[in-house]
């Protein structure tokens, strides 16, 4: 269980992930030795999965981002997790959600332009075992994009 001193530290950490203990064992009011042990107990108990950079995808020539939805001929185990399996090798898709409602999965996709959308989509994502249907949303402009955790 969570106390106050361990959120102080995780609300901290997931904005500044490479601040140093004592920094954050003095923002968080706590001893430095305390700070350490706290942090390896939230690390032990996976509360912190890891830490990573935040990368400018423009530059790394992946500007383009594309959310997917996909519908499914079928909705039987062996389906999503033969679906699951392929997504997991494709490098382009970010993230993939199985939802409820109109459609079965909503996957997030970097790429370098529309052509290397159609490429993907093409050559790769609608060859998927399973895969009947997919609407395409082109993301004109992030307004807000953190994984910071409210709390």
């Amino acid at each position: 269980m969570l106390n106050d001193a361990d959120r102080r530290i995780l609300k901290v950490i997931q904005s500044e992930g490479r601040i140093t203990n004592q920094e954050l064992a003095h923002r968080c009011g706590l001893s430095p030795s305390a700070c350490f042990d706290r942090m390896k107990r939230l690390r032990e108990q996976e509360y912190i999965r890891g830490f990573h950079a935040h990368l400018d995808p423009a530059k790394l020539d992946r500007a383009l981002l594309i959310f997917i939805e996909v519908l499914m001929d079928r909705t039987t185990g062996d389906v999503f997790q033969e679906f699951a399996a392929a997504v997991l090798d494709m490098p382009e898709i970010l993230e993939c959600h199985m939802v409820a409602g109109g459609f079965d999965y909503l996957i997030k996709v970097r790429v370098r332009d529309m052509a290397a959308y159609r490429s993907f989509l093409a050559d790769t994502l609608v060859h998927v075992p399973g895969v009947r249907e997919t609407r395409t949303y082109a993301v004109l402009d992030e307004v807000k994009n953190t994984s910071e955790l409210p709390f």
